[in-house]
């Protein structure tokens, strides 16, 4: 990826909405080669989609929580398929250390996130033991990965 690659990344990921005039103009090029530039990205994986960021609050979605599951090992086929197809689990990792899932969930309030818990991510394939810690408030809610290349790159 050179300088030019780096830009567009920065501005896509500032704004996904922007025209190919605008961001042909931020990065220096003119329209063509900058959408063949972003095509690009595309193609290799490092613009995966574009999307809108949505505030869970403001859905009715006001309790946040972070699940650590540990799980037996010969059932994670089926734990992570149930995983993928249930709409509550925000964003779920395989981790390493005492736990072997950590799920980032959403609930409408605290009794729905108890039966959540209760009634369906202890019956999901292979759960052992669960621990749960609720997000009280987002210090930092999304990164950005040019500017976290350029700190590597900085170092």
């Amino acid at each position: 990826m050179d300088s030019i690659d780096r830009k567009i990344v920065r501005a896509v990921e500032a704004d996904a909405r922007i025209s190919f005039a605008e961001l042909a103009e931020l990065v220096g090029l003119s329209k063509t080669p900058c959408w063949k530039r972003v095509k690009a990205l595309e193609e290799a994986g490092v613009i995966r989609n574009y999307r809108a960021r949505l505030d869970p609050a403001l859905l009715g979605f006001g309790v946040e929580a972070f699940v650590q599951l540990s799980i037996n090992s010969v059932e994670f086929e089926a734990f992570e398929a149930a995983v993928k197809r249930h709409p509550l689990i925000w964003r779920c990792h395989a981790t390493t250390g005492e736990a072997d899932y950590l799920l980032h969930i959403v609930a409408t309030d605290m009794a729905a996130l108890d039966r959540l818990l209760r009634q369906e991510l202890s019956r999901l394939p292979g759960v052992r033991r669960t621990i749960t810690s609720m997000a009280t408030r987002e210090i930092k809610g999304e990164m950005s990965f040019a500017a976290a290349m350029e700190h590597v790159a900085g170092s």
